[in-house]
């Protein structure tokens, strides 16, 4: 494998196993100019957010920043759907010189009179943070008239990355869910359920894990944020427990609640099998083992016996191939490099939008020599190091299908537009089939020989 050589500015984000002193660059600004794969603030707030399935979300700004709506994620409810709107102020020239607010307000007034809800959320857009407006004012006021909470997320696309957006997003969920009264702050904690932070019922996942932790004897009081609702929110503070699944955009609001509730958190992993099995044994034990651990253990046997010779029969069809893996965040990268490895293909690179240091640590020290690791990529570094480590496989989201189509490479979406859960037994069933069936699908034998489909 060759040597990974970055552009000018990007040396530092960019390592490659057992060849560099493994110091990554990671959480940080992008470098100007080297436009990133990276989403905005913005972005990060309205992935955690929209899941939220009974609640208005207002985008405040241009009528562009509103396209990115539940469509592209897909989350499922079991109830409302309101969720699946997508609402804009749609600011003009003119509010952008005399100001939004007037503008805000009145959306607020006509959404509150059409739908009903109990929850408005406003997310800022870059526009609004320039000109200033208020979103807390216009919230409070907002809230005042209508009898319902109205809470502003900050999330102006300048004022930092996706990590940023998250950090948004849990700051607007911390007081959604902070208790109103002291009958409400004397329940804290006090219920034997747990709360699920970082599932986003793509293709109904969150449900399946609700069904396993039920087998064990363990109830979900609330899912941050897939299928949840403002009922569900407001007594989320009544868990023992918050297990995380997508650290990179809960692990923030996980911490701010056990320093105000004494709540404590664990990350888990529902992705692949090992994995899966990990955290629930460890749920369990945390939820004080005994029957709990037995029931675990139980169903960590009878799903495994149903699924291992189906992995099995793919394995043994994937042996050689190769992977590169570029998500959002760490956490599930490290997940996925122990799902390919149950699969018998190598990941030869791996990288993340917005990984935390410790997370490119265990990422280290889980590859083999030579695996190129890159925080916050843009196109051209994909390209360069998916065609020089040899990828088969590029696993990623919506901004890098094209990428890998045009290099000829199989790609799995493991973010946007899914149609089929990927976590848990079932889900790895379900991932192993779609490795298989991108990766040896006879296109890219054609592609190879220059696109001649009648060949």
């Amino acid at each position: 494998m060759a040597q990974a050589v970055a552009i000018d500015g990007r040396q530092d984000f960019i390592t490659t196993k057992g060849r560099q002193i493994s110091r990554l660059k990671c959480d940080d600004d992008s470098i100007a100019g080297a436009v990133s794969q990276r989403a905005c603030v913005y972005c990060g707030a309205r992935v955690v957010l929209n899941p939220i399935t009974d609640a208005i979300h207002l985008v405040h700004g241009p009528i562009g920043c509103a396209s990115y709506t539940w469509d592209i994620r897909g989350s499922l409810t079991s109830g409302e759907d309101l969720y699946r709107n997508s609402f804009s102020t749609d600011l003009k020239e003119r509010d952008i010189i005399f100001g939004g607010e007037k503008k805000l307000a009145a959306a607020i007034d006509e959404l509150v009179a059409k739908y009903s809800p109990k929850l408005v959320f406003i997310y800022s857009t870059c526009i609004v943070g320039v000109i200033g407006d208020d979103l807390e004012a216009v919230a409070k006021a907002a809230a005042n008239r209508h009898g319902i909470e109205v809470i502003p997320v900050q999330s102006s696309g300048f004022a930092g990355n996706k990590a940023a957006g998250y950090r948004a997003a849990c700051d607007a969920l911390f007081r959604l869910t902070a208790p109103a009264t002291p009958a409400e702050a004397a329940l804290v904690g006090k219920d034997r359920s747990i709360n699920y932070l970082g599932d986003f019922n793509l293709a109904g996942e969150a449900w399946i894990i609700r069904d396993y932790l039920a087998q064990v004897g363990v109830d979900i009081n609330a899912v941050f944020t897939g299928d949840s609702s403002y009922g569900e929110l407001k007594k989320a503070t009544r868990a023992r427990l918050n297990i995380i699944q997508c650290a990179g955009s809960m692990v923030y609001l996980a911490g701010r609640m056990e320093e105000a509730y004494g709540i404590p958190y664990m990350h888990v992993s529902f992705l692949g099998l090992a994995d899966t099995a990990d955290s629930l044994r460890r749920i369990a034990a945390a939820l004080g083992g005994g029957s709990l651990s037995e029931r675990a253990e139980e169903l960590i046997a009878r799903e495994t016996a149903k699924v291992q010779p189906v992995i099995d029969g793919y394995r043994a069809k994937l042996a050689g191939k190769k992977a590169a893996v570029y998500v959002g965040g760490g956490f599930k990268a490290i997940s996925l490099i122990k799902q390919f490895r149950e699969l018998g293909v190598e990941v030869v690179m791996v990288g993340t939008q917005t990984g935390r240091k410790e997370e490119y640590e265990t990422i280290d020290s889980l590859v083999a020599d030579g695996t190129v690791i890159l925080d916050d990529a843009n196109p051209s570094e994909l390209e360069k190091f998916m065609t020089e480590q040899g990828a088969d496989l590029l696993v990623g989201g919506v901004k890098e299908r094209p990428l890998a189509y045009k290099l000829g490479r199989a790609f799995i979406d493991h973010n946007h537009d899914r149609k089929h859960p990927l976590s848990g037994y079932a889900g790895a069933v379900n991932f192993a089939a779609e490795v298989y069936t991108t990766l040896c699908s006879p296109v890219w034998r054609h592609a190879k020989m220059g696109g001649d489909l009648d060949g």
